[in-house]
């Protein structure tokens, strides 16, 4: 991976678009990047990071606050980084979520993140090429192709500021995360959950398993009646099953013997039951013959009742039928006499022949009224017609009225309205310029208000500007000073320096007479240097506060030429005015909507007044001149309807009348002909009755009429007779059974002892019986228990033995039971790879310490048995001991931490798919170190170089802008930061 051009606005301390080109920056293999503290050398790391991942490394990726705070409202945050990935180049852009003003109206608004990623070269085989918008996609993308996390990649490339110890000095724990972090052992561990979650479903099944079969124990148990053992459960269930077969076997033969007793007790029980019934019925049909013997007069009687009224039976149905024949001749009279009510007087007494003719006549004289009746009905048409048509014409005469009177006030509030819309649409076009001005000034009035501010500032920027001056000449005096003073006593120095026999620098010769003797205010190399070390303070600080005035100054200039000569109180009359102005605007341009709505209804309702008018004009007309012409219709067809009426109110009275008198005519007829046919019907019937009472062997018809019963009473004398002999039949034939021989009505038979005895012998076979069949039960329940006690025992054996064998593998993985070392599985893996992390490092510290130092990995268990194998130490070639990495001093913990990290990024790297990583940064730390290891550690550094690795230093040692000549510059200000790179 390398970076070519990194661009950054309006993010971290950096108000607008700074970029950086790495290529070029790059060139010598290493650089630079310094500043002062909180400049935001670190915000440049972030970046990076932010381009890639979406996130910052570190604590400042917790606060989620990535937006200038002094940048331009209208200026978006943004961060676009251009690199190689293996031979494929790409452009990514992001933007973060940040909170932004209003476009309208006040208050924020939140603004989305965004981002993107462009192929500038050619795109890797599995992708086709299209930019990637999503965010979440162009993060898959950048980890696919780098073939690491953000957390890797912060820890291989960006090694974070302060987090150089950390790794370091960890405990097991603290390490383990890291590492598991760095390394993904989650699968290692997704194995261990993976046995501890078997072992747990395991132990279910084998505890239901168990519990199980205690069940069916518990089941036999109580079948049995009995306590199981402790041990020999299937041993004690086969003899227990064993004596419940030999109890249920003797059970069968005592019920057996039982049954056979009881059969022999029903038999006899049944044989004199038997003969108990049979003497009951003798007894019984004999007392029934006694009874018929006694009733014989009696049935004599009812049988000679019974055959005269049979004989009377048809007189009296012929009396019936006369009897018929005189009520119709009856009914027929009374009918005549209300039918000649209702003809006319004339035709009363006239005969069925003439009445009919009568009506015929009468009947042509109704339908010759039928063309007069069509003709009163169109004129009752005419009249109804005529009453809606006038009703018509008085409606469409009230709504003219109505229209009138609504349309009388709206032309004039339609050109007020008119009027009002023009006013409020002409607000609607002063608005927006007012909105502009009232922003305008409300902005100058805020700027105003900061002038003092600014003034202040400038004011103390001066006066630190002159003590910085002040104090800057002073330590340019006092290294003058003392390095007049030192080159005074320099022949001292050196005379100080001769030796007996060795040559003098000067005059070289060997032998010194006189060597000048050090005066009391001689000056040490060292003195001069912090004298020139002060003035470089000093000159820094000069310069330092020379910018800030400087600053301060083009703050209250810019200030001054943006408020035009206006002050705060006469912005604020501005701001005033210009707020009421923009109310009354807003207030009238509220109302533009809805006045255009009242206009363009007011309109409307006009149109629809002055169509409906015109609509009801024209239906009056109509209405009218249809009224003319129906009155005139109504007229003529009266003059023609009243010589049809005649003396009648109406044509149709006139017709019914002439109808109803020739129905009348008819029914008279009718009812003198039913009377005729009446009376010679009653004279035929009177015959037919004397003539049944001769038949029927009857003196007269009175005597045949005394001796005739009702039907019910014939009924029942016939059921009498025939059911006494019915019973005396019945009776003689059960008496002549021969079943019956030699039986007598009183003899006397014993029920009761046969059957005591019968119910005593059938409760001893029920009791036997009962006993065998639960003997039988038992023994069946005892057998099917047993199998399955058999059934659970073999099933129980091989899940014990898995468990057991899975329990102790748990446990090993687990860093328990017999594991000895009390690492996990994962602990393991990691152990694994801290120790290659551990060589990796090693093979650069020994460089770095001038063979000193090297990392010793152990895997021994912590202390009181907690988990260990993630042990770190170092190895001291000077003792010939293992020492603690907590012992090591301030610069060693230094070499050894960077060592590491070095490590610690080839082994992760190596890890994540051997991807090149040619970019890598270096945050702070080298201000622990003395110059001889600077060296060596710099010599390690362009070691790094190697292949075209570019490697970013971040560090405030001035050695180290003197040792590198490629610098990124981060100068911070009261507006923010800016970048310089000097290369």
């Amino acid at each position: 991976m390398r970076l070519h051009r990194l661009e950054l606005t309006a993010f971290g301390p950096f108000p607008r678009t700074e970029s950086v080109d790495f290529d070029a920056l790059g060139a010598d293999g290493l650089f630079l990047l310094c500043g002062h503290t909180g400049a935001g050398k670190t915000t440049l790391l972030d970046a990076i990071s932010f381009a890639l991942f979406g996130v910052v490394p570190g604590a400042r990726g917790e606060v989620k606050r990535l937006r200038c705070d002094q940048a331009d409202p209208a200026t978006p945050t943004r961060v676009a980084l251009e690199l190689t990935v293996g031979s494929h180049r790409m452009r990514i852009e992001r933007f973060p979520e940040y909170e932004r003003p209003k476009k309208r109206g006040e208050g924020t608004t939140k603004q989305p993140a965004k981002a993107s990623l462009t192929w500038v070269g050619d795109p890797p085989g599995w992708h086709n090429g299209d930019p990637v918008t999503r965010i979440d996609e162009v993060a898959r993308t950048v980890q696919r192709l780098l073939g690491m996390t953000a957390d890797q990649f912060f820890q291989v490339v960006l090694l974070p500021q302060g987090e150089f110890a950390t790794f370091l000095r960890a405990d097991t724990a603290e390490r383990e995360r890291l590492l598991d972090k760095l390394f993904g052992t989650h699968r290692f561990e997704a194995v261990q959950d993976w046995f501890v979650e078997h072992r747990r479903q395991r132990r279910a099944e084998l505890d239901l398993a168990r519990a199980d079969f205690r069940e069916w124990v518990a089941r036999f148990a109580q079948a049995a009646g009995q306590e199981p053992p402790e041990t020999g459960i299937l041993e004690w269930a086969k003899q227990t099953t064993q004596r419940a077969i030999e109890d249920y076997e003797l059970a069968a033969k005592q019920a057996a013997a039982a049954f056979q007793a009881s059969k022999q007790a029903e038999a006899t029980l049944a044989e004199r039951r038997d003969l108990r019934d049979r003497v009951q019925l003798v007894a019984t049909h004999t007392a029934k013959l006694e009874q018929l013997r006694a009733r014989a007069d009696e049935l004599q009687r009812a049988r000679d009742e019974l055959a005269q009224a049979r004989r009377a039976e048809s007189v009296r149905a012929a009396h019936r039928e006369w009897q018929r024949a005189q009520d119709e001749l009856a009914k027929a009279l009374r009918a005549e006499a209300a039918a000649a009510e209702g003809v006319d007087e004339a035709d009363a007494d006239k005969p069925a022949a003439q009445l009919r003719a009568r009506a015929g006549a009468l009947r042509e004289q109704a339908g010759q009224l039928a063309g007069a009746i069509e003709e009163a009905s169109r004129q009752r048409e005419r009249q109804q017609r005529l009453d809606r048509v006038t009703e018509q014409a008085q409606d469409a005469e009230r709504r003219i009225a109505d229209v009138d009177a609504e349309l009388h006030g709206l032309p004039a509030r339609l050109e007020e309205l008119r009027g009002q819309l023009a006013a409020a649409q002409a607000a609607v076009t002063k608005l927006e310029h007012a909105r502009t001005v009232h922003q305008e000034l409300s902005e100058a009035l805020a700027l105003a208000q900061r002038l003092p501010e600014l003034q202040r500032a400038l004011e103390q920027a001066e006066e630190r500007l002159r003590e910085a001056i002040d104090t800057h000449q002073n330590a340019r005096e006092e290294r003058q000073r003392l390095y007049d003073r030192r080159l005074a006593g320099m022949a001292a120095e050196l005379a100080g320096q001769l030796s007996a026999g060795d040559p003098c620098p000067v005059c070289g010769s060997t032998e010194h007479p006189a060597p000048t003797r050090a005066g009391e205010g001689a000056v040490s190399e060292d003195a001069v240097r912090a004298a020139v070390e002060a003035e470089d303070d000093a000159h820094r600080l000069r310069s330092e506060a020379e910018q800030a005035k400087h600053e301060a100054q083009a703050a209250v200039a810019e200030l001054r030429a943006r408020l035009r000569g206006r002050t705060a109180e006469t912005l604020q009359h501005e701001v005033a005015e210009a707020e009421r102005e923009l109310a009354g605007l807003e207030k009238a341009a509220a109302r533009a909507e809805e006045l255009e709505a009242a206009v363009a209804g007011t309109q409307e309702r006009i149109d629809q007044l002055t169509t409906a008018r015109a609509g009801a004009e024209q239906a009056r007309a109509a209405a009218q001149a249809e009224a003319r012409s129906l009155r005139e219709a109504i007229a003529e067809a009266e003059r023609r309807l009243a010589d049809a009426r005649g003396e009648f109110p109406s044509v149709e009275q006139r017709r019914l009348s002439l109808l109803d008198r020739a129905k009348a005519c008819e029914v008279l007829a009718d009812a003198r002909t039913t009377v005729a046919s009446c009376q010679a019907r009653v004279a035929e019937q009177r015959a037919t009755v004397a003539e049944a009472a001769r038949s029927a062997g009857f003196p007269s018809v009175d005597a045949a009429l005394a001796a005739a019963r009702e039907p019910e009473v014939i009924a029942r004398l016939d059921a009498e007779v025939t059911d006494a002999e019915v019973q005396e039949r019945s009776a003689r034939d059960i008496l002549a059974d021969p079943k019956l021989a030699g039986i007598e009505p009183d003899m006397q038979v014993d029920v009761a002892g046969a059957k005591a005895e019968a119910e005593q012998a059938r409760k001893a076979a029920d009791a036997a019986l009962v006993t065998e069949q639960s003997a039988k039960d038992r023994v069946e329940q005892l057998e099917e228990l047993g199998e399955r006690l058999q059934e659970r025992s073999a099933r129980l054996a091989p899940l014990e033995a898995e468990f057991a064998e899975l329990d102790a593998l748990t446990d090993v993985l687990n860093g328990r039971g017999q594991n000895t070392k009390r690492m996990s599985l994962r602990s393991y893996v990691l152990a694994a790879r801290l120790e290659e992390v551990a060589v990796a490092a090693t093979a650069r510290l020994r460089v770095m310490s001038q063979g000193r130092y090297a990392f010793v990995h152990s895997d021994a268990a912590g202390a009181r048995g907690t988990r260990g194998g993630l042990g770190l130490d170092v190895l001291d070639d000077y003792s010939g001991t293992v020492r603690s990495t907590k012992t090591l001093s301030g610069g060693e913990s230094f070499l050894a931490s960077l060592a590491l990290a070095l490590g610690l990024a080839d082994v992760v790297s190596a890890e994540a798919g051997g991807v090149q990583l040619d970019t890598l940064f270096i945050d702070e730390g080298f201000g622990t170190l003395d110059a001889e290891t600077l060296d060596v550690v710099m010599d390690t550094l362009d070691g790094l170089r190697a292949g075209g690795r570019v490697v970013g230093l971040v560090s405030h040692v001035e050695e180290m802008r003197q040792r590198i000549p490629t610098k990124l510059f981060v100068r911070k200000g009261r507006t923010g930061s800016t970048l310089h790179m000097q290369v």
